[in-house]
């Protein structure tokens, strides 16, 4: 199928009209009703003395209480009693929440950065204002008035739950007090997009959380029984007569840093380089009716203070996945994002203009986005046709909301290189049966050809999925099927989405609930892979059984693996035929979060691996591995927060490799703008005498000082070292690097970045 049948399909799903009902009666629970008044000045703490309204402001407000479990007795009541005050002016939407508790000495609560607040009590306020079901904003604070907040979207795609990478601008308070404690929020209608109508109707959920008791608690109830979130708000009115106004935001930016680093290419060999860089930017924002959103960057802000947390890469087939944390392209990405990842923003490297524009219309949504990326043209040598060449990367999302939460949509991508393009062409489907049913449905048609010339190539991808999310049994059913020449450039694909790959994986779990026992809960599962390629041949199967005990502050898992994987002559340079590897391991986890100061995780796994990284000449076999990984989080005072974390990796007990990843991060909270971050990583690959590996170590230490007024208005101070093991040695008037035991230091920067938002 061609993209342009892929079109033609397209219109019959959207225009044809078929689907609006489909035979499909989603079955959600009742839904609450609330209205909230215009109130006519900003409420405080101070009207809520004693964790009481005391003032006429208060008790004018609308008042929600009879918060119920989820998690861990789904449906019980809460065991600590929460009021809610609502109400709203012109510009802004007002929460007050009363956490009352028998035992207010237990409350966590630390000084803490923006959105690390992992570990301490905490309320929480979210809001659907397009009353779609799909998308919500949520508003998270603690005791101490720190600030949590994210973007939810329901669905299968890879922005489903919780976003944190999307940032507002809002205010909050929060005061421990002897009978609990309070907070305040405050947030900017002028901040959130809305349908342009006199009297809105909004969706609306509180919710709290308390870590001594791994208690969730919600209103109206958001029930585990059910599929979904939002379909389980209350309905939410009485706003009338607002609107965000005339909202541009313009956020220009410097960034400063003086660079010594080695220099690979430098003439006569490398030799160290000092050099400085300056940068200057802008990001702009321009918001009208309320709901439609034009984002512009000029020479976008891409530098990032905050680094990836480590991932092991070494012996791994398939490509890591990071997550995106570049602000341009956060805000909004669920409007591109689908269960296949056509667009995986990290693709786009070094783009000079950006411009993006979302919105919403009644049941459609749009969203565009058209930039440059300079990515391809640097580095080459000057005889290559590429050097100083720019790709150039469009991208159309288009969806109309029909029935209940169900959804139809198509995306093109697109990206150009001189004569040479990759275009990719979706629609897809989501469709609810009943309140625990769901599927998803997508089918993607691609086209490429090489930059240089050569075969244009044509694929197509299928993708269907079934879930069952319920108290008692889950089930996760996903078929996806790939021609062998299927490509998305702008894409990201792991095991399951590969091309020349059709198959299934299948996860089911039951989960039981004991009465008058310490053990909350305990979950069998069963995770079963099945795939082959388009010649019928078996490349991976895979069979895990599992159990999950959990209790009030503590879980532990128990699992086996059981794998076969099959190498063809393709997969591996210097296979003679297609190979079966059959191996498999055991696995165990534990979690503890019991003390307030500290919070642990520990996983074991132990078996045997393929061997994808033997030594030259030899071909992959089975050996011997574990792997054990360690994470604390230690609060020793309310002011200083320590991740730490650690990965060992050894296949064939060393003689193939053993791999070492350590990581502390200490964060000291001087004010709530102001801290100071320290961050430590140590590296070692230690390879062995089967294996074409060599000995790999790096040390890398980040000192960086943040006064933070709000995402967007930011002073950054930072210092960076890394080390490695090398040395430089001169061979005949030439430089070269050889590979040594001890770290040497191959380059350091200080950089300084600041950033301020002009809003109106």
């Amino acid at each position: 199928m061609r993209v342009s049948s892929l079109l033609t399909a397209l219109a019959a799903l959207l225009l044809g009209g078929g689907l609006a009902t489909a035979g499909l009666a989603a079955e959600s629970p009742a839904t609450a009703s609330i209205s909230i008044p215009r109130i006519s000045q900003e409420p405080t703490l101070a009207d809520f003395a004693g964790m009481s309204p005391a003032t006429a402001l208060a008790r004018q407000m609308t008042r929600i209480e009879g918060f119920v479990q989820r998690e861990p007795t789904d449906g019980a009541p809460a065991t600590q009693r929460t009021e809610v005050y609502l109400g709203y002016d012109q510009s802004q939407l007002y929460a007050i929440f009363l956490a009352f508790d028998t035992n207010p000495e237990l409350i966590r609560a630390n000084l803490a950065s923006r959105e690390n607040i992992t570990g301490d009590d905490s309320v929480e306020l979210t809001i659907d204002t397009f009353n779609d079901q799909r998308t919500a904003y949520t508003f998270r604070v603690t005791p101490l008035g720190m600030q949590w907040d994210a973007r939810w979207t329901e669905g299968f795609s890879n922005r489903a739950g919780f976003d944190t990478t999307w940032e507002a601008v809002w205010d909050s308070e929060g005061e421990l007090t002897d009978k609990g404690y309070m907070v305040s929020i405050a947030v900017p209608l002028r901040g959130l997009r809305f349908p342009a109508q006199s009297e809105q109707l909004w969706r609306v959920q509180a919710g709290r959380q308390i870590p001594r008791l791994s208690e969730e608690s919600f209103w109206p109830p958001y029930s585990i029984a059910v599929d979904g979130r939002l379909n389980q708000t209350a309905m939410l009115t009485g706003i009338r007569d607002v609107s965000p106004g005339n909202n541009t935001q313009i956020t220009p930016f410097v960034f400063a840093r003086n660079v010594d680093a080695l220099n690979n290419r430098a003439l006569g060999g490398p030799k160290f380089q000092t050099d400085s860089e300056y940068d200057v930017g802008l990001d702009a924002k321009f918001v009208f009716k309320d709901s439609w959103v034009l984002d512009l960057t000029l020479n976008p802000d891409f530098s990032q203070v905050e680094s990836d947390e480590p991932q092991v890469t070494v012996n791994e087939r398939f490509e890591v996945q990071y997550p995106e944390r570049r602000p341009f392209f956060v805000e909004n990405a669920d409007f591109f994002a689908t269960d296949s990842i056509l667009l995986f923003t990290r693709r786009i490297v070094d783009p000079e203009l950006g411009l993006r524009f979302t919105g919403r219309s009644g049941p459609w949504g749009v969203g565009t986005m058209l930039m440059n990326d300079e990515a391809p043209g640097l580095n080459r040598a000057a005889n290559d046709p590429l050097k100083g060449e720019k790709a150039t990367i469009g991208v159309l999302r288009v969806f109309r909301d029909i029935a209940g939460q169900d959804r139809v949509g198509f995306t093109l991508t697109d990206r150009e290189l001189l004569d040479g393009f990759n275009r990719v062409a979706s629609v897809d489907g989501k469709f609810r049966l009943n309140q625990n049913w769901v599927t998803n449905l997508e089918f993607i048609s691609t086209e490429q050809e090489p930059a240089l010339g050569g075969r244009t190539i044509t694929g197509v991808q299928r993708n269907i999925r079934l879930d069952r999310v319920g108290r008692t049994y889950n089930t996760h059913f996903h078929f996806v099927d790939t021609d062998r020449d299927f490509r998305t450039e702008l894409g990201f694909q792991n095991r399951f989405f590969k091309g020349d790959i059709s198959g299934i994986h299948w996860r089911n779990s039951l989960t039981y609930y004991p009465e008058n026992s310490k053990l909350t809960s305990w979950s069998p599962a069963l995770m079963s892979v099945y795939q082959d390629d388009k010649s019928g041949t078996k490349v991976y199967a895979e069979l895990s059984p599992s159990v999950t005990w959990k209790f009030a502050t503590s879980d532990f898992t128990v699992g086996l693996q059981e794998i076969t994987e099959v190498l063809r002559p393709r997969d591996f340079a210097g296979l003679p035929k297609t190979t079966a590897y059959d191996y498999g391991n055991v696995n165990l986890n534990y979690s503890n979060s019991v003390l307030s100061s500290l919070t642990f995780e520990l996983s074991y796994r132990q078996g045997d691996a393929l061997n994808l990284v033997p030594r030259r000449g030899f071909l992959p076999y089975v050996a011997d591995t574990n792997r054990t990984d360690v994470s604390l989080l230690f609060r020793p005072i309310e002011r200083l927060r320590i991740d730490n974390s650690f990965v060992r990796t050894e296949l064939d007990n060393g003689r193939v490799f053993s791999n070492d990843i350590f990581r502390s991060s200490w964060n000291y909270q001087f004010t709530r703008e102001m801290s100071l971050r320290f961050i430590a990583q140590y590296e070692n690959t230690d390879a062995g005498p089967n294996t074409r590996l060599v000995d790999d170590k790096n040390m890398n230490y980040d000192l960086l000082l943040r006064y933070v007024i709000n995402p967007w208005s930011a002073l950054y101070f930072g210092y960076n070292t890394n080390q490695s093991n090398f040395d430089i040695v001169e061979t005949e008037g030439m430089r070269e690097v050889i590979t040594t035991d001890d770290l040497r230091r191959d380059g350091s920067q200080f950089f300084v970045k600041f950033s301020y938002m002009f809003q109106r």
